[in-house]
């Protein structure tokens, strides 16, 4: 955590309280607060030792939810000139163009990206990178998963994985992935509005084999 994603969380949620005070709030420095049929769910700087060592992988996501239903998110990288926008029903967007998930169908010549976290029990990288790399994927990591699950969204990636992962990481891409018609495993419903769960996101045509693959489960 740095002083930055204090600053930038507090800012969000003072700004968005002033516009929408009935709405609920809940960010990964400090926590949620009141109850509301909409809540704001904000990732202050997802990729923080990214951004703190002076690399350009790292975002600033927000997601709205109704009724703790993903319905809108932004994901905005000021380092790269990137914004990503979606709207339940209305699509997805980066930069005001429409995105779609990518029509790759060779697992040798997807793209995926797994996603490093403390929670992972031990072998389980080992395991994961082999089962990809029989499968002629050459796994990497960038450090946001935010923009990584972005990446899966436009089509600049086929997969995303990773063991546990919270909400606020997850909240604005959900709606990314579904408007650009990416595969998603079942993150709400195996928990995650109030424990970090698991999740893969996928190009729709290679995500019944990214699924076997990594053992998870998709919607």
């Amino acid at each position: 955590m740095t002083e930055a994603d204090r600053t930038v969380e507090q800012f969000v949620t003072a700004r968005l309280g002033a516009l929408f005070p009935e709405d609920a709030f809940l960010g990964e420095e400090h926590g949620g607060s009141s109850s509301g049929l909409f809540r704001w769910v904000i990732d202050p700087i997802d990729g923080t030792s990214n951004y703190a060592r002076g690399r350009n992988r790292w975002c600033i996501s927000l997601g709205l939810m109704h009724r703790n239903v993903p319905v809108a998110g932004i994901i905005e990288a000021p380092a790269i000139r990137e914004s990503f926008t979606a709207r339940k029903g209305k699509g997805a967007f980066l930069n005001g163009a429409p995105i779609k998930a990518s029509t790759t169908d060779k697992m040798n010549e997807a793209m995926v990206e797994i996603g490093w976290s403390p929670y992972v029990p031990e072998g389980w990288y080992p395991e994961k990178m082999q089962a990809l790399l029989h499968k002629g994927v050459m796994p990497r990591s960038l450090g946001s998963g935010a923009l990584a699950l972005a990446d899966v969204a436009c089509g600049r990636s086929d997969g995303y994985h990773e063991y546990v992962i919270f909400l606020w990481d997850v909240a604005a891409a959900l709606v990314l992935l579904d408007e650009a018609g990416a595969r998603v495993s079942p993150f709400l419903k195996m928990g995650g509005l109030t424990q970090r769960t698991t999740i893969l996101a996928c190009a729709p045509l290679v995500a019944a084999t990214l699924s076997k693959t990594l053992g998870v489960t998709l919607d």
